[in-house]
Formats: C-alpha cells, sequence, structure tokens
C-alpha cells in the first residue's frame, strides 16, 4: 500500500510511509475480523473508497430509566439580562509551525520547515498565522485573550492537535494537550468546559472496550481528566478517566447541567469500529452516560447542554449510532436547553425533528449549533459568543468574532471583531419577536428563508468559512445543503458517498477543504478510484479484498 501511494504520487513519500505505517495495520485488523461480504465490510468501503453507500440503520429501540413526566416542566423566561458563553472549536495549533516556511506546499499542511522542501519560497507565512496552516501558538493566545472578560464560562468543542499527522505521536499529543490546557488556565478567567476530539494516535484511533487487541487510549483521558479538574472538579475529572472522556458538571453559579460526550466512537474515520460483524450499538457507554445525566437533569428540575466534538447529523457519522443518540434527543428534548459542536471547521447549524418525514418547525425539537474553527486553514479564524436566558438557558443570539489574515495589520497584532449576529441577521427574516430566542423552531423557519431567498441562502453560505473562498452553489447544491441543516441525524441529511476525497485538491487561492482530523488512509485509497472508470470500481474492490488482508 505505501508503494502504490508513492507510485501513484498519491501524497509525498514521506506522508504515504509515515500514514499508511500509523493506519494500515488497524485495517489489516479490521479485514481479517469481519466477512467481506457483511456490513462491516460495507461500511468499511464507504470510509475507505467512497464505492459503496452506507447501510440502513440496523433497527434498535433505546430503553430509558423513566417515561416522560406527562407534565415536564415548563422553563419560561422572566426577562432577565442575559449571560454571556464563549465557544471555541479546533484550535490544531501547529507548535512546529515556522514563520517564513512556504505556506503553500505539497504536503496536507504547510508552514512548516520540511526536509525535503526545495525551491525558493514564494508565500513565506506571517508570524501569526497563514491560510493552508495550522495555528501557530501565537494566534491561540490572542483569541483566548479576546475571549470577553464578562463571559460566565466558556465551551471548547475539541481538536488540539495539527494536522501533520503522519508525524504525530503519543509524547506530542501528551506534549500539545497539556500545553493548550495550560494556555486556556492562565489566559481566561473563568471555567472552560471542554470535550474530546479526534486527538489519538494513530489519528482518530479510539478502540472499542470490547476490542481486547488494541492499545489503549487511556492515557489520554488521563491527561484531560488532569488537566481539566479546575474546571470540572473531582466527580467531573473522574468521570473523564472512567467513561472514555465524557463527563457531567453543573456549570458554575447556574441550573445548567453540561453534558460533555466522547462521540469520536461514532465516528466513520475511527478505524477500530469495523473488526466485529456483531451490533455494537453503544460503543464504551456513550450513549448510555448521556441517558443516566438527562435523566438525572429532569428529576432535578435542571435543563442540559449536550456538547462533543462531532455533530451527529454529519455524513461522517455513522448511521446507526446517530439514529440511537437521536432517540435520547427526542426522549429528552424538554430538558435540552440547546447542542454544541465543532469538528467541521464551519459556521453551521443542524435541527433534529420529532418526525424526519415531516419537518416542520412545530416538529422541530432540538439544535446543534456548530462552530467555526481557529485554524485558519478553513477560513478566516473565528469564535462565537452567545447571550444565554439565566431563567431558560436557550441561546438569545449567537454573535461570530473573527480576525481577518488578510488584513495588513494581522501579522503585526490580530484584532478580533464582531462579523455578524445571528439574531440581527436572521430575526428579521423571520419576524422573530424581541423577546423571542433562537429556538429549533426559528432555526427551521431560516431554513425556509433560505429556501425562498437566494441572497439569504448565499449569506449564510458566506458565513460559513467566514468569507473566504465563497463557492456558487446551484438549486441542487442549495438543495442538499438545506437538507444538511435539517438533519442531526445522519441518515436525513441527504449526503451521498462517491469515489474520492478531494483533501489534496485545494482552491489555487486560500483554503484546503479537509476534514477535521487530517488525511488519512481513506483520503489517500480514495484518491485511486476517483478518476476511474465506474466500470472499473468493481474490479478495484476485488483486487483491495485480494491485496489488503497480505
Amino acid at each position: 500500500m505505501i508503494t502504490i501511494c508513492k507510485t501513484l504520487r498519491l501524497q509525498d513519500a514521506d506522508v504515504c510511509q509515515g500514514l499508511l505505517s500509523e493506519q494500515a495495520p488497524i485495517i489489516a485488523h479490521d479485514l481479517r475480523s469481519i466477512s467481506f461480504t457483511g456490513q462491516t465490510a460495507t461500511k468499511l468501503c464507504d470510509v475507505l473508497l467512497g464505492l459503496c453507500q452506507p447501510p440502513a440503520v440496523n433497527k434498535f429501540t433505546v430503553t430509558f430509566p423513566k417515561t416522560p413526566p406527562a407534565h415536564p416542566k415548563k422553563f419560561q423566561s422572566t426577562g432577565k439580562a442575559p449571560f454571556q458563553v464563549a465557544h471555541f472549536s479546533d484550535v490544531h495549533i501547529d507548535h512546529s509551525y515556522a514563520p517564513g516556511a512556504d505556506s503553500q506546499c505539497s504536503k496536507p499542511i504547510c508552514c512548516r520547515n520540511y526536509a525535503d522542501k526545495t525551491g525558493p519560497i514564494a508565500h513565506p507565512a506571517g508570524p501569526f498565522g497563514s491560510f493552508h496552516c495550522d495555528t501557530p501558538p501565537k494566534l491561540a493566545e490572542s483569541m483566548l485573550r479576546a475571549v470577553p472578560v464578562t463571559s460566565q464560562f466558556s465551551i471548547f468543542t475539541g481538536d488540539v492537535v495539527e494536522a501533520a499527522v503522519w508525524l504525530v505521536d503519543q509524547k506530542e499529543v501528551t506534549s500539545n494537550l497539556r500545553s493548550f490546557n495550560h494556555q486556556m488556565q492562565s489566559i481566561l478567567r473563568s471555567p472552560v468546559y471542554p470535550v474530546i476530539g479526534n486527538e489519538a494516535t494513530p489519528i482518530n484511533a479510539f478502540p472499542r472496550n470490547t476490542t481486547t487487541s488494541a492499545p489503549s487510549m487511556q492515557w489520554i483521558f488521563d491527561i484531560q481528566s488532569q488537566g481539566w479538574a479546575p474546571w470540572i472538579k473531582s466527580a467531573g475529572a473522574y468521570q473523564v478517566a472512567h467513561q472514555s472522556g465524557s463527563y457531567a458538571v453543573i456549570a458554575k453559579g447556574t441550573n445548567l447541567r453540561i453534558i460533555s460526550l466522547n462521540d469520536i466512537y461514532w465516528y466513520k474515520d475511527n478505524f477500530w469500529l469495523y473488526d466485529s460483524d456483531n451490533l455494537h450499538p453503544d460503543p464504551n457507554g456513550v450513549i448510555a452516560f448521556a441517558i443516566d445525566q438527562l435523566q438525572a437533569a429532569e428529576d432535578a428540575g435542571q435543563r442540559a447542554w449536550i456538547i462533543a466534538h462531532m455533530p451527529p447529523g454529519g455524513t461522517d457519522t455513522l448511521r446507526d449510532q446517530s439514529n440511537y443518540f437521536g432517540q435520547v434527543i427526542q426522549r429528552y428534548h424538554n430538558t435540552i436547553a440547546a447542542q454544541f459542536y465543532g469538528h467541521t471547521h464551519f459556521d453551521q447549524f443542524a435541527i433534529a425533528y420529532s418526525d424526519y418525514t415531516n419537518r416542520t418547525a412545530e416538529n422541530a425539537v432540538s439544535v446543534g449549533l456548530i462552530a467555526p474553527s481557529l485554524t485558519p486553514r478553513s477560513g478566516q479564524p473565528a469564535f462565537k459568543l452567545y447571550d444565554v436566558d439565566p431563567d431558560t438557558y436557550e441561546i438569545m443570539d449567537a454573535k461570530v468574532y473573527l480576525s481577518n489574515v488578510s488584513d495588513p495589520s494581522f501579522q503585526q497584532n490580530p484584532t478580533w471583531q464582531l462579523y455578524y449576529s445571528a439574531r440581527d441577521t436572521y430575526g428579521p427574516l423571520v419576524g422573530l419577536s424581541s423577546t423571542g430566542s433562537l429556538s429549533p423552531a426559528f432555526w427551521h423557519k431560516v431554513t425556509e428563508a433560505f429556501e425562498a431567498n437566494d441572497a439569504a441562502f448565499m449569506t449564510y453560505q458566506a458565513f460559513t468559512t467566514r468569507g473566504v473562498s465563497v463557492t456558487s452553489c446551484d438549486s441542487n447544491c442549495k438543495a442538499n445543503t438545506i437538507c444538511g441543516l435539517r438533519a442531526l441525524r445522519a441518515e436525513d441529511n441527504c449526503g451521498q458517498s462517491t469515489p474520492g476525497f478531494h483533501f489534496a485538491k485545494r482552491d489555487s487561492e486560500i483554503i484546503h477543504a479537509d476534514s477535521c482530523g487530517g488525511v488519512h488512509i481513506g483520503h489517500v485509497l480514495s484518491r485511486v478510484p476517483r478518476d476511474m472508470p465506474d466500470s472499473q470500481h468493481a474490479d478495484l474492490r476485488r483486487a483491495l479484498v485480494e491485496i489488503i488482508p497480505q
């Protein structure tokens, strides 16, 4: 496989060597453990090659400790002034970032002094960051100092490690996690409630606890248990260490239970999830943990926020686990005030419904707000600031603040300015009242406004990357995008698997269009069939079945 990668120049030779040496053994383990004609093989074909569509959801009914109360508690606002919460995500800090190195290169991530670099440097990296590159520590510090001191607390929805994943090892991950924990603790003046992201070695590789032959990722949970303890206290730290990175905590000064879930156990690119033909409905008990905490919140008359790294409705989420978690959302939607995610690097939202066959404002029961990234490889570096009702813990406004990489002053001293307010931008489109929250029904009405108003839709499209590399979107593109906004459940997002992952295809001007966790073996393999005639795809599948297990 390394030879194929190098011969076909799917990536640079060092990337082929490092990446496949780490990840191919997991794929080999999977293929030795499953039937080539089974459902798991189809899922693996989907994620590795894009040549198979995800199979139908395996029916599974989630059980709950109690039935919904006949008269659920009503959370009503008394009109008090909102408090502020900051939300940042996907910082991807590169401690090997080298100002002056080339910001446009042949690697998946640039702005480093690579040993095989030849020729003059045409696009030198600036000290505070450049497009095509991950975040220098100075930019992360600048962002943290821009978080208003009036924020009651912050949420961080994961991903600390940079995307040169063919070079990342346990020592680097350990150092990077500890460094950013210290940076947050030393700069921010209020608590931070974080989540586990894709950081593992190899990337995304969190084995199920039912896979006895796999290496343990307990070292990550132990690092974060210790590093997060000042904010989540001893009980939360104990849960991180013993619940595979998940925990729950009552936010300081509130009646709000924050439930942090490690949902990388639902991630398609976690290749340890494909080593069994048996159904594992709840890897490592993440869904069960969410149920326990939501039931505790309901019993105590609390509101809850769910925070996790990966939005459960994305095309890179396993449909089974997304469906089962969707059942949890349905059951506890009265308790869940909002959900918060990162991972996509885009400024987005996604809505959950009580009836996905009839997606209306009346059926909208929950919404996931997805934060833009700090890393400039996916757009302008940004974070969100929420206005939160202190009685209902619903979101009254979501404001995005960014620093413009193209501004002449950015490389001397980045400034963070309000980019837009969701209330001011979208409220007039749907007639939002002065006291109304940004509820699930509100967000559904916003999607209806997008359907009727091309200009409003293109405004949203520009917001996703903070105005960077905004592309045109025809009627099919628009319909699929809106379908995705109406899908906090993966089976309903209208996404279709296609051969080829366009990781290495970058816009000639600005950004990488890549996945959150960086390049992996699927991105390499999928470049083989991307340009092949459809008639040869079956031959490729047969060849891989014969070659890879050897």
